[in-house]
């Protein structure tokens, strides 16, 4: 609505989180905040206006990573004694002049030589990148449509989701084209919106529901810009977080993975190891992604719900967490471990930043 604020959003986000948590504010002694809007504040001027005291505070411009980064890092000030209940929030308002704003913007590789050129955001990157993963994976565009589709049947339940309406096969391949083979249901529609979690120390507790953080992983400039988006930070991370975990892929009953594009669903699932080696990816999407035997993106994903800028980052963890805490009204599955992947901050060709997180239901 006309005069919604950054600071407002995440502020209700936050509100939010804590009464679920059956927490007050005066209970919060961390905080962490994402945001490429809530400017000229700062986290620390967020802090203040929520009412905080601190004894940790940190702010996370990573977008897509943003979540897990920031979890990360709450998960290791916990463990050094550096504060006890931490709230993680991420929001932005994005209208069509802050969206113009930020892919302009975005940093200086995207000012110096992406903005002059004659195409809108990262689309057109992504079309190279998906193109090329068709190309290597033999995959065809009705291959994304069936992840997309399948998204949008999670969405249907979910009263925050923009697109709700069931999606067809058909439907998603008759949409506008925008960058070939990118067409409208391939892109994420930018939305205004917030997320927000808690991470508590164990003795903390609180009278809610609660999930058990089992492993953090993350991964930055993997490739040195370098390579051609087939492959994230991931493959080089997951193993890790399976080790801490002392959990399989197959172990799995619920993952949300960033999903600005179908393509980089795709490559997530893959480089965690969800799909065995040599198996064919056509057919893991059509036995596993559009039968919902592995539940992925219960929200719907950003592809169905929209992207709130930063807050697209947490999307998943949000999703998860509900997910374990059997808050998932209407899109519900028996999850006892869950995942949740984060990829982001686009430099001069694909994301920089990934990490992978791994929990548990309590």
């Amino acid at each position: 609505m006309p005069g919604t604020s950054t600071s407002s959003i995440i502020a209700d986000a936050v509100a939010r989180a804590l009464a679920n948590a059956n927490l007050s504010i005066h209970d919060v002694d961390g905080f962490g905040v994402s945001s490429f809007t809530l400017g000229p504040d700062h986290a620390i001027d967020l802090a203040w206006r929520l009412g905080m005291r601190l004894t940790w505070l940190m702010q996370d411009t990573n977008g897509g990573a943003s979540a897990g980064g920031m979890l990360q890092h709450a998960v290791r000030a916990i463990e050094a004694g550096d504060a006890s209940v931490i709230v993680l929030a991420a929001g932005d308002v994005m209208d069509r002049d802050a969206f113009t704003h930020l892919v302009a913007h975005y940093n200086s590789a995207t000012e110096d030589h992406l903005a002059p050129l004659p195409m809108s955001g990262p689309n057109a990157l992504f079309a190279m990148q998906t193109t090329r993963q068709m190309q290597a994976l033999g995959l065809e565009r009705s291959d994304y449509g069936q992840v997309v589709t399948s998204q949008r049947r999670w969405a249907s339940t979910n009263p925050g989701a923009v697109y709700r309406n069931i999606l067809t096969l058909d439907d998603y391949l008759a949409a506008p084209m925008v960058a070939s083979p990118l067409g409208r249901y391939d892109c994420v529609p930018p939305v205004t919106g917030a997320d927000a979690v808690i991470v508590t120390a164990d003795e903390r507790g609180t009278s809610g529901p609660r999930a058990r953080i089992l492993a953090v992983t993350a991964s930055y400039n993997s490739d040195d810009q370098r390579g051609d988006g087939l492959v994230t930070g991931l493959a080089d991370v997951s193993p890790r977080a399976w080790e801490l975990a002392s959990v399989e892929p197959e172990d799995v009953d619920v993952v949300s993975v960033y999903d600005d594009y179908p393509s980089m669903v795709v490559a997530q699932l893959a480089d965690m190891g969800f799909v065995n080696p040599g198996r064919d990816m056509s057919s893991f999407i059509a036995e596993k992604i559009a039968t919902h035997a592995l539940p992925v993106n219960t929200s719907g994903g950003q592809l169905s719900a929209g992207q709130a800028g930063s807050a697209g980052g947490m999307h998943g963890l949000v999703e998860v967490a509900r997910q374990l805490h059997g808050q998932a009204v209407g899109r519900q599955v028996d999850a006892r471990i869950g995942v949740v992947s984060g990829y982001g901050m686009v430099l001069y060709r694909h994301g920089s930043c990934a990490n992978v997180a791994v929990l548990e239901a309590v």
